[in-house]
């Protein structure tokens, strides 16, 4: 095994644009523990001495979310060593009882008990989220109920992930909120956020019906303008529903603006969450650092300086030696840093400007900047988007593996949440044929989904095959449940 191994693995190649996406089910909760323990080091201990190093990239991009304060160590044995501290395990079971009927309370509790039985033990990243974001949806439930707009506010900014297409009601319910406390501005922001970002016409139709009630007709125009930006498949929809609702209030019907190429759907840089509160009696509307407007192609006299760290892995240092472009081949450089710091929003309108301007820069330019839009793209969940305008850009062979791998990642995961199981066995599997293995978190999810799916002889398989691989509590739980559900007992 190569000492260098794991660090060579913290780090993309921006260079060769051979970036590994390993998107994990849901982003990490803001509070958790500092650095990971036994079982959460296992499955990277496995894909190292099995050499994996697909696997072993995408369990450090999990870890990193889940610890960013954690250096791991150079050498294997040291992590090894670091995993060994822990000699006791937990049974979580109690916990995920104790989150499945609603006692959180107890879940806490329990959880405090284990890290006190058993030093440097800490739940998982999954258990943090489904925890936290649990809370803070019935707090958010709370205060609409008591139309507490301020407690409402503060349950968001605790958790954005309210504020989630899937979970599209609670936006609506504080745009609502915003409207009766008379911050009309703030309810139109807050759709503008939803339209921008949540594209199915299921989801848009009545955002926008809602809107109505309080928008002026100018007001209500720019968001049918966005709308159709944001999903240009839907603009017949869009306008006959824009010409009812006009003519329900005495407007005239007009002519919509053009919609623009996907490649300028970032003109308003959507985030792939309705308005994230931000503070004061007010939200910010969806802002990422943009472009400046006309850039010069080049000039900026730190494009070399920048490029070396960009090219080194050093993203933090690449951002500060790049504050404030002043071309277009800094900006360029600079979006590859933003985006391997998780600063997606800014790597896209970066990105953008590049795409749109750079062509002069020559090379592959062009082509990998609609690459890095796309990354972002899936990076923030906005899978439609990412996939559109894959299609309409000539990928490499490797960029094109990279990016369809993670539509199907996404797609399978999003289809399992929303309870069509079959559908997201197909997406997986799709993923497993393309990329020739599948993640092991997304294998124990295509397990689940047979078992949702009627299909238990196919989970027991696919959970034999897991604990045989590495056997945890996770997978010797579940074959358990998948027996039991094929025996009929």
């Amino acid at each position: 095994m190569r000492p260098d191994l794991i660090q060579s693995a913290l780090r993309a190649s921006a260079a060769s644009f051979g970036l590994a996406l390993a998107l994990t089910l849901a982003m990490p909760a803001p509070a958790m523990a500092q650095a990971p323990g036994a079982e959460d080091l296992r499955a990277l201990i496995y894909y190292l001495d099995h050499d994996d190093q697909r696997a072993v990239q995408a369990e450090m991009r999990r870890l990193r979310s889940a610890f960013p304060r954690w250096t791991p160590p150079t050498d294997v044995n040291d992590l090894r060593a670091q995993a060994s501290t822990t000699g006791a395990s937990v049974d979580v079971q109690p916990i995920w009882a104790r989150i499945q009927r609603n006692d959180y309370v107890g879940a806490r509790a329990l959880i405090d008990e284990a890290r006190a039985r058993v030093p440097g033990w800490s739940p998982d990243a999954e258990m943090l989220r489904v925890l936290e974001t649990s809370e803070s949806q019935i707090a958010f439930d709370e205060a609409y109920a008591r139309r507490d707009a301020a407690a409402a506010i503060a349950a968001v900014r605790r958790t954005p992930a309210l504020m989630r297409c899937d979970r599209i009601n609670n936006a609506w319910r504080l745009a609502e909120l915003y409207q009766a406390a008379g911050q009309n501005g703030n309810a139109v922001t807050t759709y503008r956020g939803v339209v921008s970002s949540c594209t199915r016409i299921s989801e848009v139709t009545p955002t926008l019906e809602k809107a109505n009630d309080v928008t002026t007709l100018e007001e209500l125009a720019a968001l049918f303008d966005v709308a159709r930006q944001a999903a240009p498949g839907n603009t017949n929809s869009l306008n006959e529903l824009e010409t009812r609702l006009r003519a329900g209030r005495g407007g005239a019907a007009r002519t919509p603006a053009r919609t623009a190429a996907p490649a300028a759907a970032v003109a308003a840089a959507p985030s792939a969450a309705a308005p994230v509160v931000t503070g004061g009696a007010a939200p910010a509307a969806p802002q990422v650092a943009t472009a400046p407007g006309r850039l010069p192609l080049r000039g900026d006299n730190r494009a070399s300086q920048v490029r070396g760290l960009k090219d080194q892995g050093n993203w933090a240092g690449c951002l500060a030696a790049s504050a404030n472009p002043r071309s277009i081949e800094v900006l360029y450089e600079r979006s590859w840093c933003a985006y391997n710091l998780d600063r997606a929003g800014e790597a896209l309108a970066g990105f953008t400007a590049a795409s749109q301007s750079g062509s002069a820069l020559g090379g592959d330019v062009p082509r990998d900047s609609r690459f890095g839009m796309i990354l972002s793209y899936l990076s923030m969940n906005m899978t439609e988007e990412g996939a559109r305008l894959a299609a309409s850009t000539p990928l490499t062979q490797e960029q094109r593996v990279t990016v369809e791998s993670s539509i199907l990642d996404q797609r399978g995961v999003r289809a399992y949440h929303s309870g069509d199981f079959g559908q997201s066995i197909a997406y997986l599997t799709a993923l497993e044929q393309l990329s020739g293995s599948l993640r092991r978190d997304l294998a124990m999810l295509r397990g689940y989904a047979y078992l949702n799916n009627d299909q238990p002889r196919e989970a027991v398989a696919e959970f034999t095959r897991l604990n045989d691989q590495l056997s945890t509590e996770e997978t010797r739980g579940a074959l358990q449940s998948a027996r039991g559900i094929m025996s009929g007992g």
